[in-house]
């Protein structure tokens, strides 16, 4: 089971969620990245903004982390590369498109998947303010 948050919803809920603090953290460094770019660069652009504004504020990250697919007890030879793994426990994807689709969506549940891990988060640069979907893989 999977949950989902996306930033409309970000500042009227209250509630608890694993790793509040941490995607707290990485959503404003995300705003931070857009409001000096804007709009309308590639996503390797962000990418390369983002992870110098992990250095600069200490988190530990890591970028393009391949993982490999398991099939039916086989390593698949192609793998899948996370844009970034953060504080060692969420998967970020960043996107530079008209908005968050459901593709992208589904992208982020199979590096959760693969990675074993429970929290994702997905930040859009191509819209006129940053979005977001926070996805929190349930069992």
């Amino acid at each position: 089971m999977y949950i989902v948050e996306e930033s409309q919803m970000f500042y009227a809920r209250q509630e608890d969620f694993p790793l509040k603090k941490e995607t707290y953290k990485i959503i404003g460094l995300a705003m931070e990245t857009h409001k000096t770019l804007g709009k309308g660069f590639l996503e390797v652009v962000y990418k390369d903004a983002l992870e110098l504004e992990f250095q600069w504020a200490n988190i530990q990250y890591k970028r393009e982390v391949p993982y490999n697919i398991n099939y039916k007890g086989s390593i698949l030879k192609r793998s899948y590369n996370a844009d970034f793994i953060v504080f060692e426990k969420i998967v970020l994807e960043v996107k530079s498109q008209p908005c968050i689709t459901d593709a992208d969506f589904k992208q982020t549940i199979n590096y959760l998947a693969v990675s074993n891990l429970s929290i994702g988060l997905i930040v859009n640069f191509g819209e006129e303010s940053l979005t977001f979907k926070r996805v929190i893989l349930t069992n």
